[in-house]
């Protein structure tokens, strides 16, 4: 956008310097920039007069605005003397912090000085009308003389150090403030430095504990383990030759017993077997819990293995009313091993034949995301929801859930939830009371 001039004037002597330091007061004035403002783009244009006039007489001074985009103030300064650029810009160099722009340059015929200050926002439109109404304001403009010049520079002086003076006192007292928050924020990290050394103390005495607690629990739990493993080592013989004896009294070659002679021994080793059974558990758990069963991995034939558990449990499904299912498997190889494998659904399989009554036990198998499911479901009797994890603990059976046939231990469980680990899997139970239960056994489905 073109410049709107306002007026102009000549510097020819140094009275002049004041006329136009008063009339660039009165321009900034007119066309609304602050009080401040006002008297830094006056000394400016003062200051660069000066030096002007030093340079000779006939320094023409002309005001301009630029209206519309970014309003803005401009002043040029033209000296007839050529060559004096450089000299002009070492002497004025500090008016630059006055305005926001000045620019000193030698022209084909002239020294040339243009200075401009932008107009703050919310000015009042400079329409052409208003730019008429500044230009006759100007014209009727009556210098003063240099001593109410003077007096006025002395009142913006006084001004300007009162302000000096309040800002002063307002650092002063935000330097008081911020010492103050300064000692209560030292305060408050002392404090919590303390509160922080002393929870450190607590937490490493706290892990100190635990750590002491791991070692005893670690300790006991290879104590009951080696227990276990002694005791079911110990007490193996005797049952094996209890029910040995049992098995010789009523064998066809000895004395015939009574009826009620043989009904005892039938129940001694009957218990016997039972007394056995647990027996076995225990040593297989303790095995188990002390790390001595590692897998051995092996290519398992899973329709080869399918097959045996269908043949080896079909006896034991002895009810009419259950049909016992053995689905063909969803790989033909499983990388795994075939003996803890086997032993994994065997123990399933039982558990689901001892506690249905009626409807179907079944093994079926899915592949889900790379891995492969064993699902053993039953239409049995089923288990709360809240006894989900402690069907999995050592000794614990559901209450009132009485099996169909034989006896539980309360054992094959915790031992096929550790044998699933040891193959890389897991053991899972999905049960609602009524309506059955489903135990999946995941693992990696690598062949």
């Amino acid at each position: 956008m073109t410049e709107t001039p306002l007026m102009s004037m000549r510097l020819r002597v140094e009275q002049d310097i004041f006329v136009v330091r008063q009339l660039g007061r009165e321009v900034a004035r007119a066309v609304g920039l602050e009080a401040q403002d006002q008297t830094r783009f006056a000394t400016a244009i003062s200051e660069v007069g000066r030096v002007l006039l030093a340079a000779g007489p006939d320094a023409e001074v002309a005001f301009a605005v630029r209206p519309y985009g970014v309003p803005t103030l401009h002043v040029v300064m033209t000296h007839p003397a050529v060559g004096e650029a450089a000299r002009v810009s070492r002497q004025v160099q500090q008016v630059g912090r006055l305005v926001e722009t000045m620019e000193v340059e030698n022209g084909d015929d002239s020294t040339v000085v243009r200075m401009s200050r932008r107009l703050p926002p919310g000015v009042p439109g400079l329409t052409p009308a208003r730019m008429e109404e500044i230009r006759a304001g100007l014209a009727q403009h009556v210098p003063g003389s240099p001593l109410d010049e003077l007096a006025v520079q002395n009142q913006q002086l006084i001004a300007a150090l009162d302000e000096v003076r309040a800002q002063r006192d307002d650092l002063a007292r935000l330097n008081a403030e911020l010492e103050e928050t300064n000692r209560g924020v030292m305060a408050l990290y002392h404090q919590l430095s303390e509160e922080l050394e002393e929870t450190n103390r607590g937490v490493v005495a706290l892990y100190a504990e635990l750590d002491e607690k791991s070692v005893q629990l670690r300790a006991a739990s290879e104590a009951k383990s080696r227990f276990l493993a002694n005791v079911s080592h110990e007490l193996r013989a005797p049952v094996t030759a209890i029910i040995g004896l049992g098995r010789l009294l009523t064998d066809s070659a000895s004395d015939a017993l009574t009826g009620e002679q043989n009904r005892q021994v039938e129940l001694i080793r009957s218990s016997a077997s039972d007394l056995l059974t647990l027996v076995n558990g225990l040593l297989d758990l303790a095995k188990a819990e002390a790390g001595r069963i590692e897998a051995n991995w092996t290519q398992v034939d899973l329709k080869a293995m399918f097959g045996q558990l269908r043949g080896t449990l079909r006896p034991l499904a002895t009810r009419p009313e259950v049909d016992f299912v053995v689905d063909e498997p969803v790989v033909p190889v499983l990388r795994s091993d075939e003996v803890l494998l086997a032993q994994v659904l065997r123990n399933l399989l039982i558990n689901a034949l001892k506690f249905t009554e009626a409807g179907s036990v079944r093994l079926s198998s899915l592949l889900i995301d790379g891995d492969i499911e064993f699902i053993v479901s039953d239409t049995g009797t089923g288990i709360p929801p809240e006894l989900h994890e402690r069907i999995f603990e050592e000794f614990y059976q559901v209450p009132g859930n009485k099996p169909v046939s034989g006896k539980g231990t309360g054992l094959g469980l915790p031992y096929a939830r550790r044998l699933a680990g040891i193959l890389g899997g897991g053991l899972r139970v999905d049960s609602t009371p009524g309506e059955g239960s489903a135990f999946t056994l995941r693992l990696p489905a690598t062949t």
